[in-house]
């Protein structure tokens, strides 16, 4: 009984039991909740998100071996909830890398090119729609299937593909006014 549901099912008896699953899985939650919503939101999150499972889990699918994708719902949602501090977290790393610091070391092109990425890479997050990126970020960040985001979110798997098939569109080939604008002008024949 040492998968997730036998841990929950023990705890209905033994509350100290949920534990395991604190010391299991905190880390990887609070990593995912850090880049998605800040550090300084990611303990209150990490938290909150244990408190919510343990207070409803007798309401959990013992049918599932794997709390994760039930957690990481859990903090998906609270994340909603701090949506103006996301949208914070996605300007500052904008404007971080839309400042390069300079200094003598042989790789200042590499780490001015990885800060335009970067920036690049955050416009992009936030023009998605939160469905979108709520299953990006699941995936890339917290290391999901599709099927673990589709419990994650309580969604169909095919609605997971469908959002994840936008997200890698838009990742893959949405231009911004200034990439346009700046290779339009690194390419234009002289006019001389």
């Amino acid at each position: 009984m040492n998968n997730d549901s036998g841990v929950i099912e023990r705890s209905l008896r033994e509350p100290a039991a949920f534990g395991e699953l604190f010391h299991r899985y905190a880390a990887s939650l609070h990593r995912y909740v850090a880049r998605r919503a800040g550090e300084p939101l990611a303990d209150d999150v990490t938290s909150e998100t244990f408190l919510i499972a343990f207070e409803r889990r007798a309401t959990f699918d013992l049918g599932r071996d794997d709390a994760r994708p039930w957690l990481f719902g859990i903090a998906t949602n609270l994340i909603h909830r701090h949506r103006i501090a996301e949208a914070r977290t996605l300007k500052s790393l904008e404007r971080a890398a839309a400042e390069p610091e300079y200094d003598n070391s042989p790789n200042v092109d590499e780490i001015v090119d990885a800060q335009r990425e970067v920036k690049k890479m955050a416009r992009r997050l936030r023009r998605m729609s939160s469905g979108d990126r709520d299953c990006l970020l699941l995936f890339a960040w917290g290391d999901f299937t599709y099927e673990q985001i589709a419990q994650s979110l309580e969604i169909p798997v095919g609605t997971v593909r469908s959002r994840m098939n936008r997200a890698r569109r838009i990742l893959r080939t949405e231009p911004l006014s200034e990439e346009v604008h700046h290779e339009q002008t690194r390419f234009a024949p002289d006019s001389a």
